[in-house]
């Protein structure tokens, strides 16, 4: 999973104890992954990660004495090779565009399973952005017309017509099978079509596609 098979190092910030315990116990088995530090405020995170300089924090929004937005926007702006991915609960997506503008790779919800933030963890640490599987069609919206640029390869991926085709319904909340239908294709044809598009595009899951085909004017709100 990390260079050299070497765990994923995490700094986990919270205020709360025992979402902190909680989120301790569901990784001590990981081999992939090294909880090295913990912190319960934004200003007791920025010493931690100075002092331990791990691979990936995982920090709350919501915190006292300085907040996740506020000290992502320092940690980003310091120690750019650090990902941060943020913490959140479901009715906070104003919230979430501000860690994702202010630096944040992506975003878990705080109930997420242990395999979801595993692959976040994975995938911010390899400098690719996560988006929560349980992403909103209207956050999904609000990230896309956001000044949040997940994209900052220089090179922009290139198309065919049908993966264009298969973007476009995807964007309109099409199932695989609703794609195959109106495409003429088999199911199996257009899970390998999104497949690939994730593939080129570095995303994750149909948030990553919908974000990317936004901000890229393939589709239309």
């Amino acid at each position: 999973m990390s260079n050299n098979y070497l765990p994923i190092r995490i700094v986990l910030a919270d205020d709360h104890e025992i979402f902190r315990d909680g989120f301790r116990a569901m990784l001590k088995k990981q081999a992939a992954v090294d909880l090295v530090g913990e912190a319960s405020d934004g200003e007791e995170l920025l010493q931690v990660v100075k002092e331990l300089q791990p691979d990936v924090v995982v920090t709350d929004i919501k915190m006292p004495k300085l907040d996740g937005i506020n000290a992502t926007r320092i940690l980003t702006n310091e120690f750019p090779h650090i990902g941060v991915i943020s913490l959140s609960m479901f009715d906070e997506e104003n919230l979430i565009i501000e860690m994702l503008e202010a630096g944040a790779k992506g975003y878990l919800l705080k109930n997420a399973h242990k395999n979801e933030i595993l692959a976040a963890v994975e995938c911010v640490f390899n400098d690719q952005t996560y988006f929560c599987n349980h992403t909103s069609r209207k956050l999904t919206k609000m990230i896309a017309e956001s000044s949040f640029n997940p994209n900052r390869r220089p090179v922009k991926p290139e198309f065919s017509e049908k993966e264009l085709s298969v973007i476009r319904f995807i964007c309109q909340e099409l199932s695989n099978r609703e794609i195959a239908l109106n495409l003429k294709l088999s199911v199996r044809t257009i899970e390998g079509y999104r497949e690939r598009i994730q593939e080129k595009i570095s995303a994750r899951n149909t948030a990553g596609i919908v974000v990317y085909a936004i901000k890229n004017r393939i589709y239309q709100v």
